[in-house]
């Protein structure tokens, strides 16, 4: 039985960072429902992009995880002045590599996006969006750094305020440069990566503005970490960035092998995937609070309300990812149709979309548990777990049952489905096993 007070308590720190994640997911589901009217072909484009960004920026991603668990564990023993510290470093890092990436990899896409999809049209429509995307890096990574601050500090409501004001502004500018509103020009799947780079600008203005208000005394960028701090920052990051370039390069593939079957199918698995989120990212959202809660309670020395911080937001993440995967499985073809307008694209993500409805209560478990070991220090241990599964078991079965055997993108979701669950038990040993109890912060 979850005790109110802690309930309270997760939901104090959990819901602000919900209320982020959801408008998170709304933004990519009004991308994907504008780019939508220009046909399967700017949807595929926009899906296969949007992963090949992931892929791109996942190493400087590790940065919020890096942060989240140093700021948190300083938080719990009493020390905010060097929580701020671990912010300043890690914009620091950010800004001396994001504008490196950037570069590199305007220069790459041109060449990289034929070997994912060469269809001519979804390669017209998806190297552009994804160039004005990697020019953003930079911003993407200090947006990641605030946020596992004002998660670790207690303050994710400020997090999901800037998350609102950067998807309204995506918003606005999407419809601006999609459709050549305004007297701008219509640059369709293009408009839409320009708009998320400016979103992402004006999210790290808002950052600063915030940290300048909220975290000046404790602070903010007015000194730096240790060598000896620094190098656990980024001993936290580096894993974690690891883990996210894999799993985002497995995406790449999966589009890649999808690709082989078809650009409906893609297009299917693009709309599959954004609605997939809107039921995930709560989960991974209750998980960030997690790592939280468990990084402060080490930060205190108290190893056994760490341990149970993480089955009691285990409790609460079953109940919500199971009741928004309910629509997923009851009504797939009414989710869809708002999104997928040609009848025998919405049919293929019909059975999919029931299996990733099926199977969040466990996703839960897995999401939760994950967070809570990042939140503990155990980064290298959950990055081969997350790896190991996905490219030595998921993605070969998926190219063997997929496209070779003929089962479609049935098939590819019901491998996905099931490793996702295989990896979440497994995260759920090692939380029991204790291993991460001995982890120095």
């Amino acid at each position: 039985m979850l005790v109110s007070s802690r309930l309270r308590r997760i939901l104090t720190l959990g819901l602000p960072i919900i209320g982020g994640m959801v408008s998170q997911n709304i933004l990519n589901l009004v991308d994907t429902a504008m780019v939508g009217t220009l046909g399967d072909a700017a949807l595929a484009a926009v899906g296969i992009g949007g992963f090949t960004l992931f892929m791109c920026q996942a190493l400087i991603l590790g940065i919020s995880t890096g942060v989240q668990a140093t700021a948190a564990r300083r938080k719990g023993e009493g020390d905010e002045s060097k929580a701020a510290a671990v912010l300043n470093t890690a914009l620091a890092l950010v800004l001396m590599i994001g504008p490196v990436f950037s570069l590199v990899l305007f220069w790459v896409i041109p060449h990289l996006f034929p070997l994912i999809n060469n269809d001519p049209a979804v390669m017209a429509a998806g190297i552009p969006y994804l160039g004005w995307r990697i020019m953003a890096i930079t911003f993407v990574g200090m947006n990641f750094a605030f946020r596992g601050y004002w998660n670790a500090m207690d303050q994710s409501s400020l997090y999901m305020l800037t998350l609102i004001v950067m998807h309204a502004c995506n918003i606005f500018f999407n419809w601006v440069f999609i459709f050549g509103n305004l007297g701008a020009p219509a640059l369709g799947a293009e408009g839409a990566g320009l708009s998320s780079a400016i979103a992402m600008v004006i999210g790290t203005a808002v950052y600063f503005y915030l940290g300048f208000r909220f975290a000046r005394r404790s602070g903010f960028l007015a000194g730096l970490l240790g060598r000896k701090d620094a190098r656990t920052l980024v001993r936290l990051s580096i894993p974690t960035g690891i883990q996210q370039l894999f799993f985002s390069t497995g995406f790449v593939v999966t589009f890649w092998i999808i690709g082989r079957i078809g650009t409906a199918e893609v297009a299917a698995a693009n709309v599959l995937i954004n609605v997939t989120l809107v039921a995930l990212l709560p989960g991974l959202a209750l998980g960030m609070a997690s790592a939280t809660l468990v990084g402060q309670a080490l930060g205190r020395r108290d190893v056994e309300d760490a341990y149970r911080w993480g089955w009691d937001v285990v409790k609460v993440a079953v109940i919500v990812m199971g009741g928004l995967g309910v629509p997923m499985w009851l009504a797939p073809d009414l989710i869809s149709s708002g999104f997928i307008h040609d009848p025998d694209t919405r049919a293929l993500a019909r059975w999919p979309m029931r299996i990733v409805g099926l199977g969040m209560p466990l996703e839960a478990i897995g999401f939760v548990l994950m967070h809570s070991l990042l939140g503990a220090g155990d980064a290298k241990r959950v990055a081969l777990v997350s790896i190991g599964y996905q490219w030595l078991l998921f993605l070969p079965l998926a190219f063997l049952v997929g496209p070779t055997l003929g089962f479609g993108l049935v098939g590819v979701w019901l491998l996905q489905g099931s490793y996702r669950i295989l990896m979440s038990g497994t995260f759920a040993l090692m939380w029991r096993g204790g291993g991460w109890r001995r982890i120095q912060v």
